[in-house]
Formats: structure tokens, C-alpha cells, sequence
């Protein structure tokens, strides 16, 4: 764990283990601003203009990975993350601390531990309603991925209709999403969502239960893993992942579901990281079988 200077933002924490690190702001956030193999590329997306930033009266997309409340409303998600944040050492990692939020009485945190021994990262979301009255409200985690990779996302084992005639699975879209835009592929196992600096926005959210979504960039492959809870109201019609894309970024989202958020009591949300490298392209689905499900 070293402190350090990234892209203009000074007392930075850094973590690393053989093979990756983590960049983690302190002038702004909570937020991961860098993922990657040590001296290699940042899988996560760096927006030009507002890097090194802070104390804007806007609110700044930024890159990197950010935690929000959904479901989305302008103005409490969109509250401002621009100010300095605490950070506090934990066993294996971080813990970055946001003052409560004017607009949404909640405090948030992310804890952030850096496996020694593998390239893999548990990130620990949780909200506190320090309000008067209940929120209702879900925890939002965002990976927001650099340009030109592709996502890759499973589906549900494909059953026969002389098996089953009731549906197994749930999916939202957004007025803005066509699915005959060329980013999309539609596969049988798998959605293959590409990122594409020529095209606008488009998003898809699905209730997702196979526990993992991909992101590959060039010979490398950032894996999200997360949960599906049965029991649980999901925002967005039911949804607990959503991918979003346009010119500049991709990004991969999950959600926690939907509570009453008492004064004084909290929700968490978790995800687990893996990163690989030398990853050959995918371009089917039985590449996506043989180079990216075998390592999840």
C-alpha cells in the first residue's frame, strides 16, 4: 500500500500485489480510478477534461469504478462525489468513507481488498441512511470500462420449449436501445456487447443469475462476480445487472435490491473482481466458452 500521484490527484492509494494494482482517489470519490496489470493499460475508463478535478459544481462521470443509489432520479443520484473522501487502512485493503450526502442523507462506503496471492478484489458497497425518515432505495455499484473491449455476458442454459413453456428470464430496455445496432449480438449462451467510439448511448438491463458478467480489452479480461437474490426487489423493472454504452466508455453495473432504509441502518452490496491476461480474442461462443467460462 503506497500513497501516490494519478492523473493530477495527489494521495492516492495505491494497492498491489505480483501482477496488478488498484489506484484509489482520496481528493474525490468513493471511487477506483485505476484497475490493472502493473505498467500495463487501465481497464477502466479515463475521461479526458476531468482528471485530477475536484470541487465542481457539476457532477462528473470521470471514469473508474463509482458507487450510486438507485433507482436512478436526478437530482439525489446524480450527487456530487467531488469533495475529499476519508480512508481508513483494513486488513488487505481500504476503506473510503463519503461524508453524508445533503441530498440523499446517506453516507457511503466501499471497502477494497487486493487478494495477496491472486489477481483478485472484493469490493464491499454499503449505503447508511443517516435521515429522519425511511429511503426507499438500492446500492449501485459501476464499473465504468474503457473503450474498444467488448462485453461479454451469459445467458441462461438454452431449454427446448417441449421442456418448459414458462419464461426464465426478465430483461428491461431503454427507449434509447435498438437491438438491431451492430454492437449487440444476440447468441443463444451468450450477449456480446460491443463498446464503439462512433456510437451514442444504449442499455440493457437483465435479472441475472448466472453470477458473472466479462469485459475483454485487447488480451485482457476483467471479470465481475455478483449475486441474484430470489427474494428481492429489484429497480428498473426487476433488474440486478445492467450494461451501458456510448462514444467514450462501457459500463457494468450491478444492483442490490430495492429496501425502506430505516434512519440509522444500512445496505450493503458485494462484488468480486478477477483479472486475466493473454486472452485471446472471443469473437464466438464457443470461444467465450473455452477462453472465458473455463477461467470463471
Amino acid at each position: 500500500m503506497d500513497k501516490v500521484t494519478y492523473n493530477g490527484w495527489k494521495n492516492c492509494v495505491r494497492l498491489a500485489n505480483r501482477d496488478i494494482e488498484l489506484i484509489v482517489t482520496t481528493a474525490v470519490g468513493p471511487r477506483v480510478a485505476r484497475l490493472g496489470f502493473i505498467g500495463e493499460r487501465n481497464l477502466f475508463a479515463e475521461i479526458p477534461g476531468q482528471q485530477g478535478g475536484s470541487g465542481e459544481s457539476e457532477w462528473m462521470i470521470r471514469g473508474g469504478h463509482r458507487f450510486w443509489i438507485a433507482p436512478e432520479q436526478k437530482p439525489m443520484t446524480y450527487e456530487l462525489d467531488n469533495s475529499p473522501i476519508a480512508v481508513e487502512e483494513i486488513a488487505g485493503g481500504v476503506r473510503t468513507l463519503q461524508p453524508v450526502g445533503a441530498l440523499s442523507g446517506c453516507a457511503k462506503r466501499m471497502d477494497i481488498t487486493l487478494d495477496a496471492n491472486s489477481n483478485r478484489i472484493h469490493v464491499l458497497h454499503t449505503l447508511t441512511n443517516h435521515g429522519e425518515r425511511s429511503i426507499h432505495i438500492a446500492p449501485w455499484a459501476l464499473s465504468v470500462m474503457a473503450p474498444d473491449g467488448m462485453a461479454i455476458i451469459p445467458r441462461p442454459a438454452f431449454i427446448p420449449h417441449t421442456d418448459r413453456v414458462l419464461h426464465n428470464q426478465e430483461w428491461s430496455l431503454w427507449g434509447y436501445t435498438d437491438l438491431t445496432d451492430p454492437r449487440w449480438s444476440l447468441g443463444q449462451k451468450y450477449l456480446f456487447f460491443r463498446q464503439d467510439r462512433h456510437c451514442g448511448p444504449s442499455k440493457l438491463g437483465i435479472a441475472h443469475r448466472e453470477g458473472w458478467v466479462g469485459y475483454q480489452l485487447g488480451e485482457f479480461l476483467f471479470v465481475k462476480h455478483f449475486d441474484f437474490d430470489e427474494t428481492a426487489v429489484y429497480p428498473d423493472g426487476g433488474v440486478n445487472f445492467e450494461t451501458f454504452s456510448n462514444e467514450e466508455i462501457l459500463e457494468l453495473e450491478t444492483l442490490g435490491g430495492l429496501i425502506d432504509l430505516a434512519p440509522e441502518t444500512t445496505v450493503s452490496l458485494t462484488e468480486t473482481w478477477d483479472l486475466h491476461r493473454s486472452t485471446p480474442t472471443v469473437t464466438t461462443e464457443a470461444e467465450a466458452d473455452r477462453w472465458v467460462k473455463s477461467r470463471v
